[in-house]
């Protein structure tokens, strides 16, 4: 016969295996966040994981009180030094990212694609300025 402790302990074991598929889909998130955000500052995920550091409560983007997933990966700028960096997860929902220090370089400037103000403005009228010729 089934008792009602042994319906509790199905439960308990039917939330928990719950609990453990629903981490595991908010991990992949994490981890396509992750790779975006890499690719977005072009530095290299190294090992294409992610990995759960903790449960914690953290003040989310509006300052509420909220639990969240800390997940921990590694990056790479230069190819020679192993970075650290976490993601928050709220749910499914990212939160902040945070890299360690890293040298980068800013994208260089190219003159084939400026264009003066004032060259412009002169090949480009506006209509209450342009001229009727009769």
């Amino acid at each position: 016969m089934i008792s009602l402790g042994d319906v509790f302990l199905f439960m308990l074991f039917a939330a928990g295996a719950a609990w453990l598929w629903r981490g595991h889909g908010i991990r992949e998130r994490a981890l396509a966040l992750v790779k975006q955000h890499c690719s977005r500052f072009d530095i290299e995920l190294l090992d294409g994981n992610v990995a759960l550091q903790r449960l914690t409560v953290v003040r989310d983007a509006r300052g509420n009180r909220r639990l969240a997933r800390i997940y921990g990966f590694e990056f790479t700028v230069t190819g020679e030094q192993r970075l650290t960096g976490t993601i928050q997860m709220f749910g499914s929902h990212g939160g902040r990212i945070e890299l360690d220090a890293h040298p980068f370089e800013p994208p260089a400037a190219s003159e084939g694609n400026v264009i003066q103000i004032s060259d412009w403005r002169r090949s480009h009228p506006r209509p209450d300025e342009q001229r009727h010729v009769e």
